[in-house]
């Protein structure tokens, strides 16, 4: 053989066994993130023969579901992994059986447990730092042992102190953490936020001390922030935050009670602390809600970000209330904070508008927030319900006016939102004929919503939504939801001239007072749609149309059902007169303008054919 033939010999089984390393190296690269598809795609799509077929498949691909199921396995380290986590807890029973067969102290045997599993977390940390497959497996069981172990040890050995319990907890959420955050990997956070969320609210469940347990759960909401930049994963923030809130409303619950029966709370309680605890944790959820939301820029907010302003805003207040009208003191200064809450949230829609992102995004789910804040705190603050409704209905008309500017649709529709509630707050107020819902002071609340609701409703048929609004482009194109603005305003309106009809028919004898006020009612109800009819004639328009349409359809009911069979005398005359008379209006109105639907439709015919084409209908 000549010397060039063996150098070409030699190089050719040097570049094969390059080859071959280089598909080990891809193999063990496969292995190590836990799917096959890097090692599929690396290696060449060749055709081999199968025995006794005769027939071809491409290298690598398995003829058999079991087979399939066996390299999935293998390149998964599935068996390597689960024969691991046996030996692990082998090891794990072993030292519980010691210590409960009394060969140890109790005291040595937890510490032996709580060892034994920080040092299982210590070595995962080893093994993220190898890429070892086994990694994740030492991190979520020492993640896992350790809060069962605390937990046993305080509450079944009683050889663990609450203090070094908690605290225990906290390092090992934290340390699961700083191993999610340096190997981006996110089992051993969430194996760690888990088990101190859920320990933590299991140690003297349900009678802990809820100071210590608030440190724990303030901090597993804050490293489950840290778990969401990571990956994903809202189910374990939901989690979190309804441990967090289910314990802190207990705590809110059980101060409640004792103060209200005038008992002593007892010293877990810890009443001086509550109301620090639940502003601290109000203002931390605020926080992660905001640096979520802005952290996003323009892509989709997560709904746990979105939804979190608002469940922080009705549960702080709402507990904080709870608690603080059971002590017996006044809610004015609660209140008055509550205000000022619901400004700060207003600040904060201003602040994400002037970020130049388009629509303002997350600006709806803070105007939300804020509204449910003036609906809880307005009323104490100012001592009066009704008064409080105007504010957020001028609220309102301010925001939607501002939406406009930003092209936000979500803060247009959630202003309705705000109107409704005012009109049906005031409803409830006023239900009923007693001395509250009759009190000619509710004339100026009512009269007001009336002409706010009734202004944004006209702004908003001057002004359509913003064409590039979600909420508009997919659920209601032509704004039919405004519709609900005018419906509301007429409702106000109602129950402004209800109470000055009561305040004339108070001045009729006794006997004839309930049934005059009660068929006046439907005089006004029926005069109300004869008027809008009328008036959606001579504008052609067809939505007060059919409000007017619905309105005589509710003074029919309260005529015929009501008036009818529950007054009599002069008033029933004049009730079931004025439904006559609103139903030929409304006949005659109708008429007119389905004649001149036809006349005017007849002349779109006309020109049709007159420039030699053939209308719509009759193609």
């Amino acid at each position: 053989m000549s010397l060039a033939e063996k150098d070409r010999e030699y190089r050719v089984e040097e570049l094969t066994a390059r080859m071959r390393a280089l598909e080990l190296q891809l193999e063990t690269l496969a292995v190590r993130i836990g799917g096959g598809e890097a090692a599929a795609t690396a290696s060449p799509v060749a055709a081999t023969p199968v025995a006794g077929r005769g027939e071809e498949y491409p290298l690598g691909k398995p003829n058999d579901v079991s087979e399939e199921m066996l390299s999935w396995a293998s390149r998964a380290a599935l068996l390597p992994r689960l024969s691991t986590l046996c030996f692990l807890l082998v090891v794990a029973l072993i030292l519980r059986t010691i210590t409960d067969g009394g060969l140890v102290d109790k005291l040595i045997g937890s510490g032996l447990g709580m060892f034994y599993a920080a040092a299982l977390i210590l070595f995962g940390w080893y093994k993220y730092g190898t890429d070892s497959p086994l990694a994740p497996v030492f991190a979520a069981c020492g993640a896992i042992l350790m809060p069962t172990i605390v937990v046993e040890t305080h509450a079944h050995f009683q050889s663990l102190p609450i203090v070094p319990a908690y605290l225990t907890l906290m390092a090992t959420g934290i340390g699961t953490a700083v191993i999610s955050r340096r190997f981006n990997a996110f089992i051993p956070i969430s194996a760690g936020i888990l088990g101190m969320c859920l320990a933590g609210a299991a140690i003297d469940y349900p009678h802990p001390f809820f100071p210590y347990l608030s440190m724990v759960l303030i901090t597993a909401n804050i490293l489950g922030y840290v778990a969401a930049r990571l990956k994903q994963c809202s189910w374990l923030r939901w989690t979190v935050l309804i441990v967090t809130m289910a314990m802190l409303q207990l705590w809110g619950l059980r101060l409640g009670l004792a103060l209200r029966r005038g008992e002593t709370p007892l010293p877990e309680l810890a009443l001086s602390w509550f109301l620090p605890i639940v502003a601290l944790f109000a203002v931390t959820f605020l926080a992660l809600a905001l640096s979520g939301i802005a952290r996003g820029g323009t892509t989709r907010i997560s709904r746990f970000d979105f939804t979190l302003p608002t469940l922080n805003a009705a549960w702080a207040f709402t507990t904080a209330l709870y608690v603080v009208d059971a002590s017996g003191k006044g809610t004015h200064l609660l209140g008055t904070i509550g205000v000022i809450a619901a400004i700060v949230h207003l600040v904060i829609i201003f602040w994400l508008a002037r970020r130049g992102l388009d629509g303002a995004p997350g600006s709806s789910s803070f105007t939300f927030a804020g509204g449910v804040l003036l609906a809880l705190s307005l009323p104490p603050a100012i001592g009066t319900f009704t008064f409080s409704l105007p504010v957020i209905s001028a609220v309102a008309i301010f925001l939607a006016v501002m939406s406009r500017v930003w092209g936000n649709g979500g803060v247009r529709w959630t202003t309705y939102l705000f109107h409704l509630y005012s009109c049906i707050a005031l409803a409830l107020a006023l239900r009923g004929d007693g001395a509250t819902a009759t009190d000619f002071v509710h004339i100026l609340p009512a009269g007001l919503l009336a002409v706010v609701i009734l202004y944004q409703y006209q702004w908003c048929r001057r002004y359509p939504p913003p064409a590039t609004s979600v909420f508009f482009a997919r659920f209601d194109k032509d704004d039919r939801s405004a519709v609900l603005l005018l419906l509301a305003a007429l409702a106000c309106g109602f129950y402004m001239m209800r109470i000055g009809i009561y305040q004339v028919v108070h001045l009729l004898p006794g006997e004839t007072r309930r049934d005059a006020f009660r068929c006046a009612q439907s005089v006004l109800i029926n005069g109300s749609a004869a008027g809008l009819i009328l008036f959606a004639y001579l504008r052609r328009n067809r939505e007060i149309r059919n409000v007017a349409v619905l309105i005589t359809i509710a003074g029919g009911i309260k005529v015929f059902l009501y008036d009818l069979l529950g007054t009599h005398g002069l008033p029933l005359v004049l009730s079931v007169f004025s439904f006559g008379l609103a139903a030929a209006i409304e006949s005659v109105a109708l008429g007119k303008w389905l004649k001149h639907a036809v006349d005017e439709k007849g002349k779109e015919d006309v020109e049709y054919v007159s420039v030699g084409q053939v209308s719509p209908e009759q193609d």
